[in-house]
C-alpha cells in the first residue's frame, strides 16, 4: 500500500494525503523560489521530519525509562545552499520544560537522536546541528 497521495493544485502547490489516516497537507514552494510561501514547502517538511523523528526517538526512549518529555519544544531552522540549489545545514534546538533528569538520561536521550532514521536516510552533506536547552 502507498504511502502518500499528492495532487498538483497549480500555482506551484500541492495537496497531500496520508492514506492510512486521510490527513492532508499542503505545500508551497518558498517565497525564494518563486512560491507564494503560505505553507511548508517541500524542503521545510525535510526539515522538520528530522527534528520530529528526533523528539519521537527521545520520547520512545524516555518513555521507556519512565521519563516524561511532555511540552518539549523544537526550533527548528532550515539554511539552504546555492549551487546546486539544496538543504544546506538543519539546525535544531530542543528545549526541555523543567525536570529532574539525571545527567546520564541527558546523555542518553541526547544520544538516541543521532539514531532517528531520518538522521540517517539524510545525505552526509547536510550539515545537522542539534543544541539540547535541559
Amino acid at each position: 500500500m502507498a504511502t502518500s497521495r499528492t495532487i498538483y493544485l497549480g500555482e506551484l502547490r500541492t495537496e497531500n494525503e496520508h492514506i492510512r489516516s486521510g490527513q492532508k497537507l499542503i505545500t508551497d514552494a518558498p517565497v525564494d523560489n518563486q512560491g507564494k510561501g503560505e505553507a511548508f514547502s517541500p524542503t521545510d517538511l525535510v526539515a522538520t521530519a528530522l527534528s520530529d523523528c528526533m523528539l519521537t526517538i527521545m520520547g520512545i526512549k524516555a518513555r521507556d525509562k519512565g521519563l516524561d518529555l511532555t511540552s518539549t519544544t523544537v526550533e527548528t531552522t532550515k539554511i539552504m545552499s546555492a549551487e546546486p540549489r539544496r538543504i544546506g545545514e538543519i539546525v535544531i534546538e530542543f528545549t526541555f520544560p523543567k525536570n529532574d533528569f539525571s545527567e546520564k538520561d541527558k546523555v542518553i536521550l541526547e544520544a538516541v537522536t543521532k539514531t532517528c532514521p531520518v538522521a540517517l536516510s539524510l545525505h552526509p552533506d547536510i550539515k545537522q546541528t542539534v543544541k539540547f536547552n535541559w
